[in-house]
Protein backbone atom coordinates (compact mmCIF):
# COMPACT_ATOMS: atom_id res chain seq x y z
CA UNK A 1 0.00 0.00 0.00
CA UNK A 2 1.28 3.34 -1.04
CA UNK A 3 1.34 5.94 1.70
CA UNK A 4 -0.63 9.06 0.88
CA UNK A 5 2.01 12.11 1.33
CA UNK A 6 1.22 14.50 4.23
CA UNK A 7 -0.22 17.79 3.61
CA UNK A 8 1.28 21.14 5.61
CA UNK A 9 -0.42 23.00 8.40
CA UNK A 10 -0.27 26.16 9.85
CA UNK A 11 -1.15 26.40 14.10
CA UNK A 12 -0.80 29.45 15.82
CA UNK A 13 0.91 29.42 19.29
CA UNK A 14 -0.52 32.29 21.34
CA UNK A 15 -4.63 31.48 22.34
CA UNK A 16 -3.99 27.95 20.54
CA UNK A 17 -1.51 26.13 21.58
CA UNK A 18 -0.94 27.91 24.59
CA UNK A 19 -3.53 29.18 27.53
CA UNK A 20 -2.32 32.96 25.88
CA UNK A 21 -5.65 35.66 26.88
CA UNK A 22 -3.81 38.80 25.50
CA UNK A 23 -0.99 39.21 28.52
CA UNK A 24 1.77 39.32 25.91
CA UNK A 25 4.97 38.91 27.54
CA UNK A 26 8.24 38.61 24.58
CA UNK A 27 10.01 36.28 26.76
CA UNK A 28 7.53 34.33 28.75
CA UNK A 29 5.22 32.09 27.17
CA UNK A 30 1.78 31.13 28.11
CA UNK A 31 1.29 27.36 29.99
CA UNK A 32 -0.07 25.08 27.23
CA UNK A 33 -4.11 24.79 27.03
CA UNK A 34 -5.28 21.59 28.13
CA UNK A 35 -5.65 18.31 25.13
CA UNK A 36 -2.52 20.23 22.89
CA UNK A 37 -0.43 17.08 23.39
CA UNK A 38 -3.20 15.03 21.94
CA UNK A 39 -4.46 17.23 19.38
CA UNK A 40 -0.91 17.62 18.57
CA UNK A 41 0.27 13.97 18.22
CA UNK A 42 -3.34 13.11 16.25
CA UNK A 43 -2.50 16.34 14.14
CA UNK A 44 1.05 15.14 13.67
CA UNK A 45 -0.34 11.63 12.28
CA UNK A 46 -1.88 12.78 9.66
CA UNK A 47 -0.18 16.38 8.22
CA UNK A 48 3.00 18.07 8.49
CA UNK A 49 2.59 20.80 11.05
CA UNK A 50 4.64 24.01 11.71
CA UNK A 51 3.61 26.70 14.61
CA UNK A 52 3.18 29.85 13.35
CA UNK A 53 4.14 32.63 15.41
CA UNK A 54 5.68 36.29 15.48
CA UNK A 55 7.62 35.15 18.80
CA UNK A 56 11.19 34.66 18.80
CA UNK A 57 12.16 30.69 17.05
CA UNK A 58 14.18 30.07 19.58
CA UNK A 59 11.91 30.75 22.54
CA UNK A 60 9.33 28.75 21.27
CA UNK A 61 11.35 25.80 20.20
CA UNK A 62 12.35 25.94 24.02
CA UNK A 63 8.83 26.28 25.06
CA UNK A 64 7.82 23.38 22.68
CA UNK A 65 10.48 21.11 23.93
CA UNK A 66 9.80 21.87 27.77
CA UNK A 67 6.40 20.77 27.10
CA UNK A 68 7.10 17.61 25.15
CA UNK A 69 5.58 18.90 22.05
CA UNK A 70 8.40 19.46 19.54
CA UNK A 71 8.41 16.21 18.62
CA UNK A 72 5.42 16.83 16.74
CA UNK A 73 6.39 19.88 14.78
CA UNK A 74 8.22 20.22 11.83
CA UNK A 75 8.91 24.01 11.81
CA UNK A 76 8.85 27.20 13.60
CA UNK A 77 7.82 30.21 11.64
CA UNK A 78 6.89 33.69 11.29
CA UNK A 79 5.50 33.48 7.06
CA UNK A 80 2.59 30.90 6.41
CA UNK A 81 3.63 28.55 4.23
CA UNK A 82 2.75 28.92 0.52
CA UNK A 83 1.92 25.32 0.63
CA UNK A 84 0.12 24.78 3.94
CA UNK A 85 -4.06 23.49 3.29
CA UNK A 86 -4.93 24.71 6.67
CA UNK A 87 -4.02 27.79 9.08
CA UNK A 88 -5.56 27.00 12.42
CA UNK A 89 -5.82 30.44 14.32
CA UNK A 90 -7.82 31.87 17.09
CA UNK A 91 -7.45 35.15 15.62
CA UNK A 92 -9.35 34.50 11.84
CA UNK A 93 -12.86 34.62 9.92
CA UNK A 94 -12.79 32.24 7.07
CA UNK A 95 -13.70 33.58 4.03
CA UNK A 96 -16.18 31.52 1.56
CA UNK A 97 -16.39 33.90 -1.39
CA UNK A 98 -18.06 36.63 0.38
CA UNK A 99 -16.22 39.83 0.68
CA UNK A 100 -19.89 41.83 2.37
CA UNK A 101 -20.12 38.41 4.90
CA UNK A 102 -15.95 38.34 5.61
CA UNK A 103 -16.43 42.53 6.43
CA UNK A 104 -19.28 41.77 8.37
CA UNK A 105 -17.86 39.12 10.56
CA UNK A 106 -14.64 41.23 10.95
CA UNK A 107 -16.58 44.31 11.95
CA UNK A 108 -17.90 42.13 15.12
CA UNK A 109 -14.98 39.55 15.40
CA UNK A 110 -13.28 38.98 18.87
CA UNK A 111 -11.29 35.78 19.84
CA UNK A 112 -12.98 32.80 22.09
CA UNK A 113 -10.67 34.02 25.05
CA UNK A 114 -11.99 37.68 25.10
Amino acid sequence: MNAKKKKLVNVDLDGVLNTYHGNYDPIKISPPREGVHEFLKNLSEHFIVDVFTPRDKNLVIEWLKEQNLYQYINDVTNIKNKYSTVTLDDRAVNFDGDFSKAFKKMLVFEPFWK
